[in-house]
């Protein structure tokens, strides 16, 4: 009789575990969301041509703030664990960058070297289309950077290159390009910042797909789609697989969000640049 009552009490009790055990991973699935699934839900099932339209739909005419209003900004977008600028074409990641910029204090004006002050660079250049807007003051594309740096890479495409005419002191390089068939002068960042800025480009013509066909440059524009030149999309494609995302452009990913009320889906799904011009172009997307 004991023996009998104490297995009713036993297996009650794991049939209590059990249920809480249940209950609690039910929990956890829950309060576990897709990020922006949402938001990206018009792009299921999309993909090349088809896809990049559905995410222009999605991030098109952002709320940009006004030029000026980026110096501000940039305290939100921009900003290293230490407080000081976060200018790609200075920073040595893992290192000690040989100067940092101060917000407020070390604004462009004038310069006449590396380390004087630092501008609003417009990675992608703004001849290249034109000074227009509202691509003129996109957050997602301009970056807080070394004046006289910024002034030598000028309106030159980014690229890869091999005998360099100049260098920076992080090892930024301008010289001729040995990507494809491009051959003549480029910009190279390096290498821990080319998926940022590869992630920039897919943004923008992107965003813009209405007006890249209009942009002029050797890298971009003529047309929607693919709206990047063949040799570029290549290196692109390269640089992005090659520098992954960050944890620096999740966190400007979001403080832009917060500013423009749109976001970079190639930092929210890596995995879209794939599915529009790599190896998944002809594969339906699904997040």
């Amino acid at each position: 009789m004991r023996f009998s009552r104490f297995f009713i009490y036993l297996l009650f009790f794991l049939f209590l575990s059990g249920t809480c055990k249940q209950q609690t991973s039910t929990t956890t699935q829950v309060l576990t969301p897709i990020p922006y699934l949402e938001y990206y839900a018009s792009v299921n099932g999309k993909s090349g041509a088809e896809l990049k339209t559905a995410l222009f739909e999605i991030i098109g005419n952002p709320n940009v703030i006004s030029y000026s209003e980026i110096w501000t900004a940039f305290e939100k977008t921009d900003l290293k664990p230490d407080g000081s600028v976060w200018d790609m074409y200075s920073d040595i990641p893992n290192g000690k960058p040989v100067y940092a910029f101060t917000f407020n204090q070390n604004r462009c004006g004038t310069y006449r070297r590396e380390g004087d002050c630092y501008n609003r660079e417009h990675s992608i250049p703004q001849s290249w289309f034109k000074g227009a807007s509202p691509m003129y003051s996109d957050l997602y594309h301009i970056y807080p950077t070394d004046g006289y740096v910024n002034n030598r890479r000028g309106n030159l495409p980014l690229g890869e290159v091999g005998i360099f005419s100049w260098e920076s002191a992080n090892g930024s390089r301008v010289g001729q390009n040995t990507f494809g068939n491009y051959t003549q002068t480029v910009f190279e960042p390096i290498d821990e910042y080319k998926g940022d800025f590869a992630r920039t480009y897919f943004y923008m013509v992107t965003a813009y797909e209405n007006d890249v066909p209009n942009w002029r440059s050797a890298q971009i524009g003529g047309d929607k789609y693919p709206a990047i030149k063949d040799w570029a999309v290549e290196m692109f494609l390269k640089w992005h697989r090659q520098d992954p995302v960050s944890e620096k452009e999740r966190k400007r990913n979001e403080a832009i969000f917060d500013i423009q009320k749109n976001r970079n889906p190639f930092i929210d799904y890596p995995e879209l640049a794939e599915y529009v011009w790599g190896n998944l172009k002809n594969k339906p997307f699904k997040p």
